[in-house]
């Protein structure tokens, strides 16, 4: 990671902050621009931690933007090659939050999250193990904690304001928030992302278990991709080397964190504890080796 002081909360006076979120503030610049700051902040069971890891931004703005440029013949997405140095007058502001910000597209975010799995983990296992099935989608019996699936399915989530907790609803649900014809290009287009994405994976020994993607549409209606793509903070990857089902397999994320926070008697709900430099340390290991393993 970058030899530089962790950032939890970034400052462009010279723009108006219109949003933060987990780990992104967002700011206005025109009506056609927005910048995205990610910032160095962690969240874990929708509640942001008060530690940030260092560095974590830009690996995660790299890794987005490697992904986004892998996808862009699929589906068209926020990025406008702008520089921040060309919105701002502040230049030794910019060239501080250059690596960790992105010029977008102001776009509309539709209410949803897309979530693909390849493999039975997290949320989708209990699902499974009190209903057989995920989001109303109906598995084989018998399988395992981290079992790979038949084939990548669609599950889509609600999603939470800060502080709480996504919600796994159905298709059916998702056709009634935002219209049988843009679900159907969601689901298409998040399931042709992920497999591309599964398969550069794999080649390089990583398991990228499931993700969850978020869309936009401009004023004429046009679909984009929006936020992050295929980073360790919206998906689990694992090593193929310590891959096997039974288990939850260690992942190049905030796993660390997730052990660490079950060892605590915590409710999961904000304020969150502070970490051990241990943890902080690990986890940023884990991000900096996702990003470059991935992208090399």
């Amino acid at each position: 990671m970058p030899d530089t002081d962790p950032l939890f909360n970034s400052i462009i006076p010279e723009l108006s902050r219109i949003g933060r979120g987990k780990v992104r503030d967002i700011y206005a610049v025109d009506q056609h621009h927005l910048v995205i700051v990610t910032t160095d902040r962690l969240s874990a069971y929708d509640v942001v931690l008060p530690n940030p890891i260092e560095g974590k931004g830009e690996v995660l703005n790299k890794l987005s933007n490697f992904w986004f440029e892998m996808m862009e013949d699929l589906i068209p997405n926020h990025l406008t090659g702008i520089s921040l140095g060309s919105v701002i007058s502040d230049q030794e502001l910019a060239n501080t939050l250059e690596l960790r910000s992105t010029v977008v597209r102001r776009l509309k975010p539709l209410p949803v999250e897309a979530v693909v799995r390849g493999y039975l983990i997290g949320s989708g296992w209990r699902d499974y193990q009190s209903t057989g099935e995920i989001c109303g989608i109906s598995l084989p019996k018998g399988l395992k904690q981290a079992s790979q699936l038949p084939t990548p399915i669609f599950t889509p989530a609600t999603k939470a304001e800060a502080g709480d907790h996504d919600e796994n609803i159905s298709y059916s649900e998702l056709q009634f928030i935002i219209g049988e014809k843009l679900a159907s290009l969601i689901r298409d287009h998040s399931i042709q992302i992920y497999e591309r994405a599964a398969a550069h994976a794999l080649d390089r020994n990583i398991i990228i278990a499931d993700t969850k993607f978020e869309f936009g549409q401009d004023t004429e209606g046009r679909l984009y991709i929006i936020d992050e793509i295929l980073t360790p903070d919206s998906s689990r990857f694992w090593p193929l080397s310590d891959y096997k089902a039974g288990i939850s397999p260690p992942s190049y994320d905030k796993q660390f964190v997730r052990d660490h926070l079950d060892t605590l008697d915590w409710d999961k709900t904000a304020p969150g504890p502070k970490l051990p430099n241990e943890v902080l340390e690990l986890t940023s290991k884990k991000y900096r080796e996702a990003l470059d393993i991935l992208t090399t």
